[in-house]
């Protein structure tokens, strides 16, 4: 009890002596309880970096607090040399600080699209981890550079109204597991000054140095064009623009759905007839949405090869294809898609 007591008033004066973290604080408090509601427990996904300690420092704050059940995880990827020694430092920070970390292994080899595959791998462990330790949330610590960095990603893959969009807060993954992302609305360097002063130290990625990554080229293009006075907050403000249209548009895609798409155990069956009639970006939206719950896959396929499966099924006389782990299967005039057996 008295460690219980001693962990509530450190915590109570921690917060009270700054204004920063209070307002964070306060701020990641009343989006995740307005979520979970009633449930008493989730899932923290900790990398190490500066992000993801300031997410799982507020994270025990508020597990005390509140009495929460909170699990906090890593993934080691295997991927590194050296991550299972980088996996024990986090480790070793978190636990003087109070917090027990489980540590996830990948047993998978991933030789190709390290990142994609390196994330879902990440996703399906902790989603796992979640089902198997009965919480229905996982957090990440995404932000607003993150959300600014994947909007150019996206623009120079030629991405439209769906790419180019805003992270969603909320998202539904699989069985019941929805992944929660309640730093949308906050800066790096905010999340940064937290961890520091929560931990004093955390470690860096190096492969967020490495060059043969987009994203590292883009994170450095972004800083140049922040010198020139490019404007983060306008950025902002078109990618929330955009997700504007995104939702405007799903309310027409879901209702399209409903009419010419149906979903059965195993396979999915697509209408060609009435898909034809649709506008492109209808067609885009359909074809994404099958992908994602058929192949239960985080992200929908590249753009470019969406539209050429569409293009090819309507154009030429193809019968059978695959995308975004699904077998695509061309039957008079209905399209059937079913799971494809994918090797990472």
């Amino acid at each position: 009890m008295k460690r219980k007591s001693l962990n509530a008033l450190k915590l109570k004066n921690f917060l009270l002596k700054d204004k920063k973290i209070l307002n964070l604080y306060s701020n990641f408090k009343k989006f995740l309880l307005n979520i979970i509601k009633n449930k008493k427990s989730f899932t923290v996904a900790v990398s190490g970096g500066p992000d993801s300690m300031a997410l799982a420092g507020l994270s025990n704050f508020l597990k005390k607090e509140k009495n929460f059940k909170v699990f906090f995880v890593l993934v080691d990827h295997g991927i590194r040399k050296n991550s299972s020694l980088e996996a024990g430092k986090i480790k070793k920070i978190l636990n003087g600080n109070d917090i027990k970390l489980t540590i996830l292994k990948n047993k998978k080899k991933i030789s190709r699209n390290i990142q994609k595959n390196a994330r879902d791998i990440r996703y399906n462990l902790i989603t796992n981890f979640c089902k198997k330790n009965k919480t229905n949330y996982f957090l990440t610590a995404h932000h607003k550079d993150d959300q600014i960095e994947t909007f150019f990603i996206r623009l120079s893959r030629g991405s439209g109204v769906e790419g180019l969009s805003s992270m969603s807060e909320k998202t539904k993954l699989t069985d019941g597991v929805y992944l929660l992302r309640p730093f949308l609305n906050s800066y790096k360097s905010e999340l940064s000054y937290v961890a520091k002063k929560i931990f004093k130290k955390t470690l860096k990625d190096p492969s967020n140095r490495n060059e043969k990554f987009l994203r590292t080229n883009i994170r450095n293009l972004k800083k140049i064009l922040e010198e020139k006075g490019l404007n983060s907050e306008r950025i902002m403000n078109s990618i929330k623009n955009i997700s504007l249209t995104k939702e405007a548009i799903n309310f027409y895609v879901e209702k399209s759905m409903k009419k010419i798409v149906k979903f059965k155990k195993t396979k999915t069956i697509l209408n060609l007839v009435d898909f034809k009639k649709e506008p492109k970006e209808i067609k885009f939206r359909i074809i994404n949405n099958i992908v994602k719950k058929r192949a239960k896959s985080y992200y929908p396929p590249r753009s470019y090869k969406v539209v050429n499966l569409i293009n090819r099924f309507e154009v030429t006389k193809l019968k059978k294809c695959t995308l975004g782990g699904c077998i695509f299967e061309k039957r008079n005039n209905f399209l059937y898609v079913s799971q494809e057996f994918k090797r990472i």
